[in-house]
């Protein structure tokens, strides 16, 4: 084939000459096509957004409460009910209308958003140490350890985790069990959701390191004599994090619904706190007369979880090495 001269002239740039299909092409880094396909899912972004709000919402309540002029979520007003003791509904002092005890509801749902985030964010947390500790002790040395793990959540998940919590409320919800360390509140949630949650964490992570140990990377540097803990903490985790992010993210909804039940069952949030399963178990009984009381905490409830399994299939979508966008 006869080459013109022109194609084997440098270019303005230097060098030889590069067709135009090249030009501008750069290499970009696994954040850069992170954030480049992140940014294309608008539903993902849309979501982002507004959990970013609610962690403004949480950390700002007192302030967002004083600003809207609204009372405190404690703040009791027996007033506020008509001559029946039915609370009033929504009005321009007090949007989300009151309960039965004179609080403000949209007070208490913008404080009930601490809590959900709280018990989601900290206790998915919780669960995700410690079920990438298991799950890569278990895959990467396998043998009688992963056996004796394996066997340990197998148990684990055999435990009904509401009715263990129920039992939990009935027996410590007066003086406490163990010299009452252990009463019905946040703590004994987040302790529920890392038993429950950490050991599907666990499994996956186990999974992931069965496959990565037997990599030529990791073969690599286990014949240049790294030890077992540079090749877990320098080779394989780095390799779990875009799976764990996506995983943790999907867990923390699953989490806020966890926390949520168990309030409505009396087990988890105790009143005066608000909490958006416990006012919605408050409301219960007069849902037929107090319509908001229930519908105002429903809807945020509904709103933060859809928020966030969308944000984790958009994380997933993006983090995912195969997807070409």
């Amino acid at each position: 084939m006869n080459i013109g001269r022109a194609e084997l002239l440098p270019a303005a740039g230097g060098g030889l000459g590069i067709p135009s299909a090249w030009e501008g092409v750069a290499a970009r880094s696994p954040r850069q096509l992170f954030w480049r396909r992140l940014r294309q899912d608008r539903v993902a972004l849309v979501s982002l957004v507004f959990v970013v709000l609610l962690v403004v919402v949480a950390i700002a309540a007192p302030l967002i409460v004083q600003l809207l002029g609204l009372p405190g979520p404690y703040v009791q007003n027996p007033n506020l009910t008509d001559q029946f003791g039915s609370p009033l509904g929504p009005s321009l002092a007090h949007p989300f209308g009151v309960d039965q005890l004179g609080h403000d509801v949209m007070s208490r749902v913008i404080y009930g958003t601490r809590v959900a985030l709280e018990v989601g964010i900290l206790g998915t947390a919780v669960a995700t140490l410690i079920g990438v500790a298991i799950g890569t002790l278990a895959g990467f040395y396998r043998g009688f350890l992963d056996t004796l793990l394996s066997r340990l959540i197998d148990v684990v998940l055999s435990i009904p985790i509401l009715l263990l919590g129920l039992g939990i409320g009935a027996a410590c919800a007066v003086r406490g069990c163990v010299g009452g360390a252990i009463q019905p509140g946040l703590g004994v949630i987040i302790f529920l959701i890392a038993l429950a949650n950490g050991t599907y964490v666990a499994r996956i992570v186990r999974g992931l390191v069965l496959s990565l140990r037997e990599q030529e990377f990791v073969q690599a540097a286990r014949a240049l004599g790294a030890s077992d803990a540079r090749i877990m903490f320098r080779e394989i985790l780095p390799n779990l994090v875009a799976p764990i992010i996506v995983y943790s993210t999907l867990l923390i909804p699953l989490n806020i619904l966890l926390e949520a039940g168990l309030s409505f069952l009396g087990v988890g949030i105790r009143p005066p706190t608000a909490s958006w399963g416990q006012m919605i178990a408050a409301a219960t009984p007069i849902f037929n007369t107090a319509w908001w009381y229930m519908t105002f905490p429903g809807i945020a409830l509904l709103l933060t979880v859809l928020a966030f399994n969308l944000l984790g299939d958009g994380l997933q979508d993006a983090l995912n090495p195969r997807t070409a966008r």
